[in-house]
């Protein structure tokens, strides 16, 4: 028995065929792939025959919901329609979060037409207020123009 964390008995190896054991056909492996695959191929033949069959093993159950048959007024069996069959005319009802999401959207968009044509109380504050800076920006524009003037006028008077 030996020390330490390692293993003394060679456990868990990998087997590997060779090619000539493979060849050979006696390789330790079994070769069951095949066999799989041909299994999996039938199946899938035997379950598209059992789908046209009958409507009624696709409701299959497992366990004992196979044997004991609930009635729960809660459950709500999902119905399946075709595209023929759908209603185009029938609307979905909104959900609460989506009816609010659009009537906020109408309100916005109401509050922003009533805010370009200066209907509200915060664009006549917003045009007060764009009225006061233009009027001080005309003011300040008037009166460099007079300094300008007054400068040019002095200059002329120094020069004769």
């Amino acid at each position: 028995m030996g020390k330490g964390k390692f293993k003394g008995k060679p456990t868990g190896r990998r087997n590997f065929s060779t090619l000539e054991e493979m060849i050979a056909g006696t390789s330790s492996r079994p070769r069951r792939f095949k066999q799989v695959e041909v299994e999996h191929k039938e199946g899938e033949e035997i379950e598209e025959e059992s789908e046209e069959d009958s409507e009624e093993e696709t409701e299959r159950r497992k366990g004992i919901q196979g044997i004991i048959q609930i009635e729960n007024p809660n459950l709500v069996k999902p119905k399946t329609m075709k595209a023929g069959q759908a209603d185009l005319e029938r609307t979905t009802e909104l959900s609460r979060r989506e009816r609010e999401e659009i009537e906020k959207q109408k309100a916005h968009e109401r509050y922003m037409r009533l805010q370009e044509q200066g209907k509200t109380e915060q664009a006549r504050k917003d045009l007060e207020r764009l009225a006061l800076v233009r009027k001080q920006r005309a003011e300040a524009a008037k009166k460099r123009e007079e300094e300008k003037a007054a400068k040019e006028q002095k200059r002329t008077e120094a020069r004769k």
